[in-house]
């Protein structure tokens, strides 16, 4: 899973690499829910770029990108409340989500830098997912 931010260039680093988010991405979801927070990928949406990358990756059928919806985009601060509140819920304990736990961690983390660098820059985001 990573992070897409609207426009060409936002001004700054948003690779976050995310592997690990993806592989546990059921749990961060009921963390989530029991934390009363959204889950991340509820905050996923397919543009035409992310989804010509899953395409040539293997994944889907060419037809679905001219079906596509427009791409759903969300302020930084919608996903800062969920990974921050993530990030709060695993930092004593992130080996809750067993022996990768601190590298999710860090990757929220990472996630949290990126989404307050988009608020500050009044951009807005989502989600992709990549099958590498």
């Amino acid at each position: 899973m990573y992070i897409v931010v609207e426009g060409e260039d936002p001004g700054f680093d948003i690779y976050v690499n995310g592997r690990a988010l993806a592989r546990h991405e059921d749990a961060l979801e009921k963390l989530a829910i029991s934390l009363g927070v959204r889950p991340l990928i509820e905050y996923f949406s397919a543009d035409e770029n992310s989804m010509s990358l899953l395409i040539e990756e293997g994944a889907g059928n060419q037809e679905l990108i001219k079906r596509l919806p427009p791409p759903q985009w969300y302020f930084g601060s919608e996903g800062l409340a969920t990974v921050q509140a993530l990030v709060d819920a695993l930092v004593g304990e992130p080996h809750k989500l067993g022996t990768e736990g601190p590298q999710v961690l860090e990757e929220l983390q990472q996630y949290a830098r990126v989404l307050a660098k988009t608020e500050e820059r009044g951009l807005r985001w989502h989600l992709a997912v990549s099958w590498r």
